[in-house]
């Protein structure tokens, strides 16, 4: 059984920052690679970043590119994704996800685990 918890999410104002962090279980942070997503209400599940399990191999989509940062403490089991510079438009539920294997074409289908989401609010 694969666990994922996101945290860290709530309301900031549109230039702020806010560090998500998902807590996985051993064989999750050992072996699998990790993605974090969001979706807005009415919109699709959107790819955010990526990373290998050996945090060698990283990709981000460019609407977040050079604002976030995704990482990983194996060691505490724990993936991070750091928001910088917010916006409006990144209001959104945001998931942790799991799969084997690194992709840089990234999909929701191809993520087998979810977290249940952290909801990150940027208000004008």
């Amino acid at each position: 059984q694969v666990q994922l918890v996101e945290s860290g999410g709530g309301l900031v104002q549109a230039g702020g920052s806010l560090r998500l962090s998902c807590a996985t279980s051993r064989r999750t942070s050992n072996t699998y690679a990790m993605g974090w997503f969001r979706q807005a209400p009415g919109k699709e599940r959107e790819f955010i970043a990526a990373i290998s399990w050996s945090g060698a191999n990283i990709h981000y989509a460019d609407s977040v590119k050079g604002r976030f940062t995704i990482s990983r403490d194996n060691a505490k089991n724990t993936v991070y994704l750091q928001m910088n510079s917010l916006k409006p438009e990144d209001t959104a539920v945001y998931y942790c996800a799991a799969r084997i294997g690194y992709s840089s074409n990234d999909y929701p289908s191809e993520y087998r685990y979810w977290g249940q989401g952290t909801q990150v609010t940027v208000s004008s």
